[in-house]
């Protein structure tokens, strides 16, 4: 499909800054079938049926985001040794190794070292067509240690660019769930969820369940191509263990409904589900891209953020609802004052 087909005009007054407080006052647009309602995320028990459970990415957001500089480089390199260099994690490669998007790629060589401040360096090498580095941290001390001393929150570049990161999110860009550390970018379906709401799901027969998939900043890229077809997803690293697996499909079974609170949770599962859509253990890497033609298997709602124009994540929830009708919803959406991308406001998707 053309790309263009994914595009909607979107005042930047409508990009969320901060989040909602608190976090489960954020509004929450319901489309279920062909019915369209305006809520509040503490209205979701009433919007959900007993029997149903909720499914959420337990990931840890890290500190991914490292400023530094060349700490050499050979005299006939540009930019010198101290030419500024950004780095943004994306994947795990290894206890000690991370792919990484690199700012100023044009002044870094394979081989060369890096030096990101309070003794955290690393090497870089194996450049790719994408401009990304894997990036081999010296030392024995364990990454996630490192990344404390020198990282900082990689907030999404539509946030970054118009305010700095500061100490609130440390807390605001963690959801509720994050156990598992290795994400750089947050689930933010889930940053709508507090305990007392979780405690209202439970009363009305609700139930919730976790899985994990480390969310790699592939996720905001771009989709630069002009046909779907053309574009390829950053693969990133998941995992639903036996227990949870054989847990969603007795939901399934007894006539509940298989709801993933945001895009990761639903491609994880779509991931993991067989021909018969039957729910496999699963572990290891995904690259899913879901666009209109799809057919679902394994969820049967989702509750997700409002998107980027022309972005896989856009194209995912059309290939769920149908594009016209996401057009149309994010018109109401734009027009009504909701808040949008990782910090805004709810839907919820119902087919």
């Amino acid at each position: 499909m053309k790309v263009d087909l994914f595009d909607f005009a979107l005042p930047p007054e409508r990009i969320a800054l901060r989040p909602a407080a608190p976090r489960d006052s954020a509004r929450l647009l319901v489309l279920d079938g062909a019915e369209t309602r305006d809520r509040s995320v503490t209205d979701l028990p009433t919007q959900l049926r007993a029997g149903d459970l909720l499914v959420f990415n337990d990931t840890r957001v890290i500190p991914a985001q490292l400023e530094g500089v060349r700490a050499a480089a050979p005299d006939n390199h540009q930019g010198g040794a101290g030419a500024k260099i950004g780095a943004t994690l994306h994947k795990r490669e290894g206890p000690r190794r991370w792919r990484a998007f690199i700012r100023n790629a044009r002044r870094i060589r394979a081989g060369e070292t890096i030096d990101f401040g309070n003794d955290v360096s690393a090497v870089a090498s194996e450049r790719q067509e994408d401009g990304s580095f894997a990036l081999t941290f010296a030392g024995d001390e364990p990454v996630e240690l490192l990344l404390e001393r020198a990282g900082r929150m990689p907030l999404p570049p539509y946030i970054a660019s118009k305010r700095p990161t500061d100490a609130r999110d440390l807390d605001d860009y963690q959801t509720m769930f994050a156990a598992e550390q290795g994400a750089v970018a947050a689930p933010t379906a889930a940053l709508h969820f507090t305990p007392s709401l979780m405690a209202a799901l439970d009363a009305a027969g609700i139930g919730h369940a976790t899985l994990t998939l480390h969310v790699g900043a592939g996720t905001f890229l771009p989709v630069k191509v002009d046909d779907t077809t053309a574009h390829r997803m950053h693969a990133e690293w998941g995992r639903i263990d036996a227990a949870t697996a054989d847990r969603l499909n007795a939901v399934r079974a007894a006539g509940g409904r298989i709801i993933a609170v945001g895009t990761t949770s639903l491609r994880l599962i779509e991931s993991a589900t067989d021909r018969d859509g039957r729910i496999q253990p699963f572990e290891g890497d995904t690259a899913i891209f879901i666009t209109p033609g799809y057919v679902f298997k394994g969820i049967d709602g989702l509750l997700t953020n409002f998107h980027l124009p022309r972005s896989t994540l856009f194209m995912l929830v059309s290939a769920l609802m149908g594009l016209e009708r996401m057009q149309a919803a994010y018109g109401h959406a734009i027009g009504n004052g909701y808040r949008f991308y990782s910090y805004g406001d709810a839907s919820l998707l119902l087919p």
